[in-house]
């Protein structure tokens, strides 16, 4: 900070000497050094509360951030719920048969309403209907460990254990 050789403290040491007097020499030497550690604290106190604020401001920027990617995300889901909602009425509408004196029942109306709720317009469908829904879902895909090759289980000769 200040750009003080050794020769220059003597010199300011002799000066305070001659002075002040060499009584009060001590107590005016102490003083001066708790002085300046009151101003030592001062200052570290000023640098800690700038660096706490500019911490905090940061925190408040990566957190409106943060907010801001979640009400992105949370926008996007909604849309591809609606979008599967009504897929899954088209689907069921398309596939009911309805009764021309029944009116239709909803399936989903809002992005609150579960999914779930098609399940009253499958009760409500003929068994024609449902099975017309089932054989359109794929076969689960099977392992080739899974299958069993009649062939060769016939071919393999049978084997009794002795007792």
């Amino acid at each position: 900070m200040f750009d003080v050789s050794f020769t220059e403290l003597m010199v300011i040491g002799v000066v305070a000497l001659i002075v002040i007097g060499p009584e009060r020499l001590p107590k005016v030497a102490k003083s001066v050094g708790q002085m300046l550690g009151r101003l030592q604290r001062y200052v570290n106190s000023v640098k800690s509360d700038i660096n706490r604020e500019m911490q905090i401001e940061e925190l408040r920027k990566l957190q409106s951030t943060v907010a801001e990617q979640v009400r992105t995300l949370e926008s996007k889901v909604n849309h591809e719920m609606r979008d599967v909602e009504t897929s899954v009425t088209k689907t069921v509408d398309s596939l009911a048969v309805t009764d021309p004196t029944t009116p239709p029942t909803p399936v989903a109306t809002s992005a609150s309403t579960p999914v779930t709720s098609a399940a009253p317009a499958l009760a409500s469908a003929s068994p024609a209907v449902v099975a017309a829904m089932v054989a359109a879902v794929p076969p689960a895909p099977t392992s080739p460990a899974a299958t069993v090759d009649p062939v060769a289980v016939a071919a393999k000769p049978h084997v009794t254990p002795h007792v």
